[in-house]
């Protein structure tokens, strides 16, 4: 009889995975965290995002360019605005930067209600958001190749988003589904800051981060099979060691740990149920060497049947996460939506060095 630590080896592969959370203006810093993993030759068999992260993650399976990196940058320069004066201290900067993205738009990514003339133009009470994001499909258009995105040589694209109607995760994957960019538009409706749901597939849909705003536990569930390693962009940092001093720093505290990475439970039950499967595999071994009657055998052999479907419906872990942590030195609640030339060429390059330090330290760690 072939012993059931083969048949896990035949079973479960290695995947390599990105997840990218959303936030607004920060998804520049994903941009430089992919550019230093592209140029290390890091491959990836899966993408995920949800929000601004799913929009990268488009450009990352489907990019028209041979060099995704590269389109990812050009995509984050071409949103970047260069109203706001560079030469403004990086305190203030920030507060012109959002206040102008928040009464003008960004006309490659959401444009303001107000500007549009509608029969309720005049009733905003009835209004059921602010901001239209139509400019970011024909953006992502230009950038994507979604046909691109179902070849068998590109990563599988995983992205989410959020039921309006019954609070339940919608998610599109790329190995099913014939992924469009209304299907990232889904993904990025976030409703706190006013933009628009998305019609699509029979459902309204929101924001993904609304649920979880790092989608790993998407990513076991659309591939429990193989194990991973993944590497997690974290936007939104977990600790900070000073109390908030006004309620603008409330807010944003409290922003910070609704959307953090909180991935370890995932990683957690993991570990456990590949504790208990091998826990079973050894009592199987045990109990197969030993002489059983008849009866036993064949209760013995349903078991197995019964192990086998198990440990290959969960039995995948996750051998390794690497964190990629963006770290604040300004709390300023409206942050992710500053997209000034210098703060978007900020973040990439924060991105790009986090990323190094990031893969510098795990290569020592092994």
């Amino acid at each position: 009889m072939q012993s059931l630590s083969s048949r896990e080896k035949q079973n479960l592969q290695f995947e390599t995975v990105l997840v990218l959370q959303g936030g607004g203006s920060l998804g520049a810093y994903e941009c430089g965290v992919y550019k230093a993993l592209h140029r290390h030759g890091i491959k990836f068999d899966i993408v995920a995002g949800t929000s601004i992260g799913a929009v990268n993650a488009s450009i990352i399976t489907g990019s028209k360019s041979d060099d995704p990196a590269k389109a990812l940058e050009d995509f984050w320069l071409d949103l970047a605005e260069g109203v706001t004066s560079s030469s403004l201290p990086d305190k203030i900067r920030p507060y012109f930067a959002s206040m102008y993205s928040a009464v003008f738009g960004n006309p490659r990514m959401f444009f303001p209600k107000w500007f549009i003339p509608s029969a309720d133009y005049f009733m905003p009470y009835f209004w059921q958001y602010l901001y239209d994001i139509t400019p970011l499909k024909n953006t992502l258009n230009q950038y994507v190749d979604f046909q691109k995105i179902q070849s068998h040589d590109r990563p599988r694209l995983i992205i989410t988003s959020t039921d309006v109607q019954n609070a339940k995760p919608s998610v599109f994957d790329s190995e099913y589904d014939s992924i469009e960019a209304d299907h990232v538009l889904a993904s990025a409706g976030y409703p706190f800051y006013g933009i628009s749901w998305t019609h699509k597939s029979g459902k309204y849909l929101w924001d993904g981060t609304l649920l979880s705003n790092t989608p790993l536990r998407e990513v076991i569930n659309a591939s429990p099979k193989h194990d991973k390693k993944v590497y997690v962009v974290d936007l939104f940092p977990k600790n900070q060691p000073e109390l908030p001093n006004n309620m603008f720093e409330v807010w944003h505290r409290a922003r910070d740990i609704i959307h953090t990475d909180k991935t370890e439970h995932n990683i957690h039950m993991s570990k456990i149920i590949t504790r208990y499967l091998k826990l079973i595999r050894e009592m199987h071994e045990i109990l197969s060497s030993s002489t059983l009657d008849e009866k036993a055998k064949s209760k013995l052999a349903q078991l197995e049947l019964e192990y086998h479907k198990l440990a290959s419906e969960r039995g995948s872990i996750i051998n390794q996460i690497v964190k990629i942590q963006r770290h604040e030195h300004v709390h300023f609640l409206l942050e992710d939506a500053d997209f000034s030339i210098a703060t978007i060429k900020e973040l990439i390059e924060r991105g790009e060095r986090d990323a190094k330090e990031a893969l510098a330290t795990n290569s020592v760690e092994q």
